[in-house]
């Protein structure tokens, strides 16, 4: 049985007090359209005397919010049954599109919505950013996602490369190796005297698993009147202006940097704030770790963008993300 078909379970039985529920896959998976199939796992279940088929989300096929309602209305009218939507973590643009579209949907452990049969169940929801006792330190976010940039990709990888290049203390790379030991991206074990963590799937398939474990890098937002040289100051392009340098988005009007939180105490006096957008402003995005993960860029690293931004309620940024997510390297 898989692992989410457990969870569901256990899920059901706990907010429901439902027992007994088996689950067994959908014989008419293989009569769908072949994009159907790459897109969802489907298997039928008898809740509260109604059967419905569980569309789980294949997470390196994951649809973008605007095309879930259509697949499962999809996938219901050709079954003939109610379908639910099963998904890992939902942003809370994409529960309350979901929720405007009723489409039925369980995130185990979070939220269950079924409006067909009167249940809506929120208390367990939570924001992937805000439960921080399970989501990756910052410090250990940026280093796995240094390390998922590594231009020459090996399962094998030393951290202690990497937090020399980032700067980081032996104290922060030791529990950074716990942090993605414990949470099962990795492996620790040792060469010699080096500590190397051992990656068990491809840098896509790590991305996709770690995905919800990673916190919107952004802490605060700020503009300001800009006079000074952006030259040679530690902020690379981000948010809309970022994404605008990898997809066909346009940029916006007031251009958009990211900058740590550190170095925004020092160079930040130099600039006139200003307490909302304006013309001739700039928009400053202050970072919980360094924007400079990505070599070579004038940008902000793709993996860190996509996290600035996956939480916006703008269609045409989420159809932009998902555009830049086909482009990211297997």
């Amino acid at each position: 049985m898989p692992l989410f078909i457990k969870l569901i379970t256990q899920y059901l039985h706990q907010v429901l007090g439902l027992t007994g529920l088996q689950a067994q896959p959908w014989a008419g998976s293989g009569q769908l359209p072949y994009y159907l199939q790459d897109a969802f796992e489907l298997w039928t279940m008898d809740l509260l005397g109604h059967g419905v088929i569980l569309a789980a989300e294949k997470r390196l096929a994951k649809p973008s919010v605007g095309n879930i309602q259509r697949q499962v209305d999809t996938i219901g009218s050709l079954a003939g049954r109610r379908v639910v939507y099963v998904a890992t973590a939902l942003a809370s643009y994409e529960r309350k599109r979901l929720i405007e579209q009723k489409v039925p949907f369980i995130v185990p452990g979070n939220q269950l919505y079924l409006p067909d049969l009167g249940i809506d169940l929120r208390e367990y929801f939570r924001k992937r950013q805000s439960d921080a006792e399970l989501l990756l330190s910052p410090s250990t976010q940026a280093l796995l996602i240094r390390g998922l940039l590594r231009s020459t990709w090996s399962s094998r990888w030393y951290p202690s490369e990497t937090m020399i290049e980032l700067g980081y203390t032996a104290m922060t790379l030791s529990r950074a190796v716990r942090e993605l030991n414990a949470s099962g991206l990795a492996s620790v074990d040792r060469d010699g005297r080096r500590t190397y963590l051992e990656m068990s799937d491809t840098a896509r398939a790590t991305w996709e698993r770690a995905r919800p474990l990673m916190r919107n890098p952004v802490k605060r937002t700020v503009w300001t009147l800009t006079t000074a040289n952006l030259a040679g100051l530690p902020a690379r392009l981000a948010g809309q202006s970022a994404l605008a340098q990898y997809t066909l988005i346009s940029p916006p009007q007031i251009p958009v940097y990211a900058v740590h939180m550190a170095a925004w105490r020092d160079f930040g006096r130099q600039l006139v704030p200003v307490p909302e957008p304006m013309p001739g402003a700039t928009e400053w995005q202050l970072w919980s770790y360094s924007p400079f993960l990505q070599e070579d860029s004038k940008t902000v690293d793709v993996l860190s963008l996509i996290l600035s931004l996956q939480d916006s309620a703008d269609d045409r940024l989420q159809l932009a993300i998902d555009e830049l997510t086909e482009q990211l390297p297997c």
